[in-house]
């Protein structure tokens, strides 16, 4: 009964033209509207997976392939490389194995390295190093592929990947040089690594090969336009079926992407997933900008650096749900995430603060000039490193510098009280030594990180806390 009279239909017949079909026209459109939002959906879930994938295959077309290259950057890496968010203050070695085709693979990680092995995405299998099993002494990984079920010898750290695909991650640290830091003893340590199939025969095992990578162009960010699909198509054909959820599957495969079938969208569905990929990542973008309601991503109550994982695990986890939009955004600028990356470790793990805001809540700008005052003594065991980085995609500001950074290593002139004062600005400032500076590029904007290697207690009791950045200029 409604108003005294009796109502002879449903709440959802009534709703939906009255129980007729709808006209062809807008089911056409509706039809359309639901597949670009499950690819919008796929694009989001699925952009750890094409974050490695465009890394692998912009260093395999440079540097070569196989589980025995290891490229390293000999002279650190600087803004020619288009990778998410690099450090420039560390030695990178990054390779891309594939045990589809080695089978087991064996690791021999040397000592004193800082690294991860994670699936392709980019769950962290172990991490490597002080808060590694090896406990920073190095040693024997043995690494399964999905599904093993082989004899699994002893003497290794043992672990078994979701997929065939995995990224080998480490980081040495550098020496101290006469004016600044020394990449020669980190380099020698990274060329300690030897990689070999499990079952391989000794005499067939290939020499190691560590091209250096540093100086060169090479483009090893995620696709951005059609081949963001296609890409994904192999990627889904390549992996085990178990690496996917099931009800991921049937989003993948809502929008055309079945393992071991044909990816052929008509043109209306391939209209939609050329506007999903480019939609996708403003939607990322846009929902950072506006910022979170919970402002779980702030590390203080009165300044505006922020936390990557928003106070969750490395995988992203808050108490009750799986925080997709941290992920999502995290994975758009930035790869990797490890636990010695988020754990709360003292003397052995890693804080990264960064900050989009000066002091007055206003986005950093490379128009103008910033002055960020740290106080003495950052607790970083290892070492402490400020960078600039695109907001967009993490890649550094390509500018004369090319290397958007400064660190401890770094003979920085001190305050009187033992602070230092660094510069961000498209100029130096008169006075300002070079060792203080980085460089930004007008009219667009950027984020400051704040690296802490071998973080110490004062970081987490905040009894020690980086200023805000201060616009001078």
């Amino acid at each position: 009964m409604r108003g005294g009279e009796t109502v002879t239909t449903s709440p959802l017949l009534r709703r939906i033209n009255n129980g007729n079909w709808l006209p062809r026209e807008e089911a056409e459109s509706l039809r359309a509207e639901l597949y670009y939002q499950r690819a919008v959906h796929a694009y989001v879930t699925m952009l750890p997976a094409l974050n490695l994938i465009g890394m692998r295959d912009g260093s395999e077309a440079e540097f070569g392939q196989g589980y025995h290259v290891l490229p390293i950057w000999k002279d650190r890496m600087d803004s020619r490389t288009w990778v998410p968010t690099p450090n420039a203050d560390v030695i990178y070695s990054m390779s891309y194995l594939d045990l589809k085709r080695t089978g087991p693979l064996v690791v021999n990680a040397p000592a004193n390295v800082i690294g991860m092995f994670t699936d392709f995405f980019q769950r962290t299998l172990t991490d490597v190093g002080a808060v590694g099993p090896d406990r920073g002494r190095g040693g024997l990984f043995l690494l399964l592929p999905p599904g093993y079920v082989g004899h699994v010898p002893g003497g290794y750290y043992t672990f078994e990947s979701s997929t065939y695909n995995v990224f080998l991650f480490f980081r040495t640290i550098m020496g101290r040089g006469e004016h600044g830091p020394d990449p020669a003893s980190a380099v020698a340590v990274a060329e300690q690594t030897r990689l070999f199939p499990l079952w391989e025969e000794e005499k067939d095992v290939p020499a190691m090969r560590f091209p250096n990578a540093s100086g060169v162009r090479v483009n090893m960010m995620y696709p951005t336009d059609f081949a963001y699909w296609t890409k994904l198509k192999e990627f889904v054909d390549h992996e085990p079926v178990g690496a996917i959820a099931p009800e991921l599957r049937g989003v993948l495969a809502s929008i055309g992407i079945v393992k071991d079938r044909k990816f052929e969208p008509e043109s209306w569905q391939r209209a939609q997933l050329e506007r999903a990929v480019t939609d996708a990542p403003r939607m990322i973008l846009a929902a950072t900008q506006l910022g979170r309601a919970d402002k779980r991503n702030y590390y203080y109550d009165d300044r505006q650096w922020e936390v990557a994982w928003c106070g969750a695990t490395a995988e992203w986890m808050q108490e009750t749900y799986l925080d997709i939009d941290a992920r999502s955004r995290f994975f758009q600028y930035a790869y990797s995430s490890a636990p010695a990356m988020n754990i709360h470790t003292t003397g052995a793990g890693s804080k990264y603060p960064y900050t989009i805001r000066d002091a007055d809540g206003e986005f950093l700008d490379g128009s103008n000039t910033y002055k960020l005052r740290l106080p003495p003594n950052p607790p970083a065991g290892l070492f402490w490193a400020v960078t600039a980085y695109n907001v967009t995609d993490g890649t550094m500001p390509e500018t004369e510098q090319l290397l958007p950074s400064t660190n401890g290593y770094y003979d920085i002139p001190a305050n009187e009280d033992g602070s230092i004062d660094l510069w961000f600005g498209p100029r130096q400032p008169e006075g300002v030594a070079d060792t203080a500076f980085i460089q930004t590029v007008p009219g667009r904007n950027f984020v400051g990180v704040l690296r802490l290697y071998g973080t110490g207690a004062e970081f987490y009791d905040q009894t020690w806390r980086p200023d805000d950045l201060i616009r001078t200029i």
